[in-house]
């Protein structure tokens, strides 16, 4: 399923975008779709750092993750 966002973008904006998609053969909505993934993936890996700086887990050496692993060889 999928849904449909409408945005506002400011006349420069527009014209930056349109330019991009008159050039390239893509759609304005393929270059906002794409801007809109890379920023989500930015912005949750953020949140898991900051999450993980104020509520540390547990710590252990490369050779203790080996063992966890099975990778000990």
């Amino acid at each position: 399923m999928k849904s449909t966002l409408a945005i506002r973008l400011s006349e420069e904006l527009d014209e930056r975008l349109s330019f991009l998609a008159k050039r390239t053969g893509r759609t304005k909505t393929f270059y906002a779709r794409e801007a809109l993934l890379q920023y989500l993936d930015e912005m949750e890996d953020t949140f898991v750092a900051i999450e993980r700086t104020e509520k540390p887990g547990k710590r252990m050496s490369m050779k203790e993750a080996e063992k966890a692993l099975g990778l000990d060889n």
